[in-house]
């Protein structure tokens, strides 16, 4: 095996890490890959026999080409964030066997937290998904935000406040989310509007994502309390009908599909067996670079 080979080697052993550090980073599975291959071209440009630390040493490039990524969207951003944006999600087929162990193997992050980070300064997302989620330290983080090891400290303590105080609670067990799940469906199937309500969180928050092109009724939304998002999820029940559950990063959801083709993906929070909060992905073009699971389709 030649340097390059064991080099190459060496790198795949690390690309797990580095995509579930890019992909807390910048939201989107895709994304996450484009920045793993960067990181590993800038390997090779750099003098691999003079890194002490490789695994480190790769998580601190990635983390600064992801914020490079991050800063360049907000300064093309000429408004701020529209609130109905939801991130790309990873779809995963339910397993025959223990969902339970799935989701614990399964190295994702939830959309509700992505959708949080997401309204984190690129610098203080950074900080945060460093050393909160990769105990990266403080001082390695510094210089790839070009500040103090305090005040990166700080950083990381402001984004760590506002992630906590946005985030929804939600229920780890997958069987309860299926629970919540399985009776909002065949509420909404039934045409039951009061069952409905009675399976929604009287603060649950619902954000549909449709993209930029489509308008009308099927746009993008954000909708608040349980009886608004119980009408909603009446006007489309027919659309919703024949949605499948499947696996949605790291909790339960659901894909609807029409000439294999994604036509909308749903993930939930679920707190004391209501569901909390909606995120609906219905934008077309996003749609389309997601694969159906196989017993989705």
């Amino acid at each position: 095996m030649n340097d390059t080979e064991l080099l190459a080697e060496r790198f795949e052993e690390h690309r797990g890490h580095l995509e579930a550090v890019a992909h807390r980073m910048l939201g989107s599975p895709a994304e996450a890959e484009d920045v793993v291959q960067e990181a590993w071209l800038r390997l090779g440009r750099a003098h691999p026999g003079e890194i002490g630390n490789l695994g480190g040493w790769l998580t601190t490039v990635t983390g600064r080409i992801c914020l490079d990524q991050l800063r360049s969207r907000t300064a093309r951003r000429e408004q701020p964030m529209d609130e109905t944006f939801v991130p790309d999600p990873v779809i995963r087929p339910l397993p025959r066997t223990d969902p339970e162990q799935e989701a614990l193997h399964a190295d994702s992050v939830s959309v509700a937290l992505l959708v949080v980070l997401d309204r984190l300064e690129p610098d203080e997302r950074l900080a945060f998904v460093l050393h909160d989620m990769f105990a990266v330290p403080f001082d390695d983080i510094a210089p790839v935000v070009e500040r103090s090891a305090a005040a990166t400290r700080q950083l990381a303590s402001r984004a760590r406040r506002r992630v906590r105080d946005a985030t929804p609670p939600s229920e780890p067990d997958l069987g309860r989310q299926r629970e919540a799940l399985d009776a909002f469906m065949a509420a909404a199937r039934g045409g039951d509007f009061e069952a409905l309500v009675a399976v929604l969180h009287p603060d649950v928050v619902l954000r549909a994502d449709a993209g930029a092109l489509v308008r009308g009724a099927a746009g993008s939304r954000t909708l608040r309390g349980a009886k608004a998002v119980a009408e909603s999820a009446l006007m489309f029940a027919r659309y919703t009908a024949t949605a499948r559950t499947v696996l949605v990063n790291d909790g339960m959801g659901l894909v609807s599909t029409a000439g294999g083709r994604i036509r909308s993906v749903v993930s939930v929070t679920v707190a004391g067996g209501r569901i909390t909060g909606m995120y609906i992905l219905a934008d077309p073009e996003r749609l389309g670079r997601l694969e159906v699971p196989d017993d989705a389709a």
